[in-house]
């Protein structure tokens, strides 16, 4: 069931509602050679190293109004890294009322809400292909809150912490809370779809396709990028340092790569 700002209901002792948002990001990069493929994933392991990536969730962290209890990080060899918070509950700067609309939430600037202890996490994944031409940049970030407030109104500011040509996002709550009466809520906000958290100049930019489960109160959203400029996955050079059968054909391979990653299958040719 959902509720609204004007059916708040009275629970007994605390929320015991569990509230997770994981959110996915992948980075595309053509690498014509070993050397390419070396500088690319040099670069996007120092810009998403484990200090940045500490900022990151800390800001987050600050969106939901959550203090930072202990911080876990580390930066892995040959490349990746990781980090884990542990929050509790912060100050309420604002009516707790906001957190049922069903709306995106703010960037880092604004602080709102408040959550109870729970925790932050992201991981990374450069990978590339084996016959060289792509290398991919994976993020993944696990937001988990218990109370009232839901992760989803940090979604906006961590799609506008990474430059990412495919978004994954999956947001589920678990288990249940009691009113004052006894009786269990499975949830206690209304929510139709993961992109109504997302703002509609980032919605206007991506294809998405939603999969929800709502009687188990599971929602699943995938974005992908609707405009391909080919500079924009070049590294150190720019199409015009190529034959037009080479941009075709480089085109094609990274094309491929997201629809696959985006539909979740491998692809023959006769599927393009």
């Amino acid at each position: 069931m959902g509720l609204t700002k004007q059916e708040r209901i009275q629970l007994h002792n605390f929320n015991n509602l569990t509230k997770s948002l994981s959110f996915n990001m992948y980075d595309i990069c053509y690498t014509r050679t070993k050397e390419e493929r070396e500088a690319y994933l040099e670069y996007i392991d120092e810009q998403y190293n484990a200090d940045r990536l500490s900022k990151i969730l800390t800001n987050v962290s600050d969106i939901i109004g959550a203090h930072v209890l202990n911080v876990a990080k580390q930066d892995y060899v040959p490349q990746g890294a990781s980090v884990t918070m542990l929050i509790s509950e912060g100050p309420v700067e604002t009516a707790p009322n906001a957190s049922f609309e069903e709306s995106p939430g703010p960037l880092p600037e604004h602080v709102l809400m408040h959550l109870d202890k729970s925790h932050i996490t992201v991981h990374t994944y450069p990978e590339y292909h084996p016959d060289e031409g792509i290398s991919t940049f994976r993020a993944d970030i696990d937001v988990s809150t218990c109370g009232e407030i839901s992760p989803l109104k940090a979604l906006n500011f961590m799609i506008h912490s990474f430059d990412t040509d495919i978004m994954t996002m999956d947001y589920r709550v678990r288990g249940f809370t009691r009113d004052i009466e006894g009786h269990k809520l499975f949830i206690d906000h209304d929510i139709s779809s993961i992109q109504n958290f997302i703002p509609d100049e980032v919605q206007d930019m991506y294809h998405m396709i939603d999969v929800n489960v709502y009687q188990e109160n599971i929602f699943h959203t995938k974005c992908k990028l609707k405009k391909f400029d080919l500079d924009n996955y070049l590294f150190g050079y720019t199409k015009e340092s190529l034959s037009q059968e080479e941009q075709e054909q480089i085109t094609k391979r990274l094309t491929r790569e997201m629809d696959e990653i985006y539909y979740a299958k491998n692809m023959d040719d006769k599927d393009e």
